[in-house]
């Protein structure tokens, strides 16, 4: 290897590096505002089941903010078997206690579905 191939690989090595820790740092997903109702409701065994081109599912999402991270989400498109047998036909569907909620919910609807209190961290 000359010099010139040697920088070249340097250069690429740290171009590889910078884009690896951006990544790195955009999806990291640190606390959230409703982490602890989140978490909760999780423990509770509520579910949501939806897709990534949904809208309605987005809208869910970004209403979670980075809480949403501790939400049970179930992908139909990834396990679709999973929504088949939980009898989801429409997205999003949350499932509490053994019943499905289709539609966006507010946070007080699920607090009251589930029992879960909410209550801003």
């Amino acid at each position: 290897m000359n010099l010139k191939q040697i920088k070249k690989g340097l250069i690429l090595t740290l171009i590889i590096l910078a884009l690896t820790t951006i990544i790195g740092c955009s999806t990291n997903q640190g606390p959230g505002q409703y982490d602890t109702f989140a978490k909760a409701l999780t423990e509770n065994g509520v579910k949501m089941y939806g897709t990534e081109w949904c809208s309605h599912c987005k809208s869910q999402k970004e209403m979670f903010g980075n809480s949403f991270q501790h939400i049970n989400y179930i992908d139909c498109d990834k396990q679709s078997y999973l929504c088949q047998s939980a009898g989801v036909q429409g997205y999003p569907t949350w499932e509490i206690d053994g019943e499905l909620y289709p539609g966006e919910q507010s946070f007080d609807d699920l607090s009251s579905y589930s029992g879960v209190e909410f209550d801003i961290d």
